[in-house]
């Protein structure tokens, strides 16, 4: 497998040996932002919590599922759209995903019910990085960086197994993996 750098728009995907860490045990993340001297942001996009927007934001009635971005700031509101043209203050990722821009715009869309799950996505918290943190977890093999091939559609393909499909995506030991139970010591 060959392997990548971190970067923008690319994929963590958390290694089975981090089996037993309560927030990325099974991930999957999007860089939203990598930085060498800033630091890292990304949102786990396999993660439903079993809430609807309509939970945080009552006035917009939604059924979209919420994620659980990460660890950090959990009790805040993220969101990862494809529509920059409708939200303005929108930041591109890569490959056509945007990040952030006005919430103001977003309830208007959603009370009319112009926004869909393959056009937005949100998440409660976000996964962060300090400068070299994300570098030494590479180092320890916590991570494998991956390309995102499903661009901007990567929005609405993705559910829980994403894991699971990555892991028979990279072959070899990781084939193994995909199928073991969450709990090791189930098996």
């Amino acid at each position: 497998m060959t392997t990548l750098k971190p970067a923008k728009g690319r994929l963590l995907v958390a290694e089975p040996s981090i089996i037993g860490d309560v927030s990325f045990n099974r991930s999957v993340v999007l860089l939203a932002e990598y930085n060498d001297n800033k630091g890292t942001v990304g949102f786990i996009l396999n993660k439903p919590l079993g809430y609807t927007l309509k939970d945080f934001v009552p006035e917009v009635n939604s059924d979209l599922p919420v994620y659980n971005g990460g660890p950090v700031e959990q009790d805040n509101l993220y969101f990862i759209h494809t529509i920059p043209e409708l939200i303005p203050g929108s930041i591109e990722i890569s490959n056509g995903i945007y990040w952030g821009g006005d919430f103001n715009t977003i309830t208007k869309l959603l009370v009319n019910d112009t926004l869909n799950e393959t056009q937005i996505r949100f998440f409660l918290g976000y996964s962060g990085w300090a400068t070299e943190q994300l570098e030494q977890e590479l180092k320890v093999n916590s991570w494998v960086v991956a390309p995102n091939v499903y661009e901007n559609k990567i929005i609405g393909k993705l559910n829980e197994d994403f894991w699971k499909e990555k892991m028979l995506e990279f072959g070899g030991d990781y084939m193994l993996w995909s199928n073991a139970p969450e709990n090791p010591s189930y098996n």
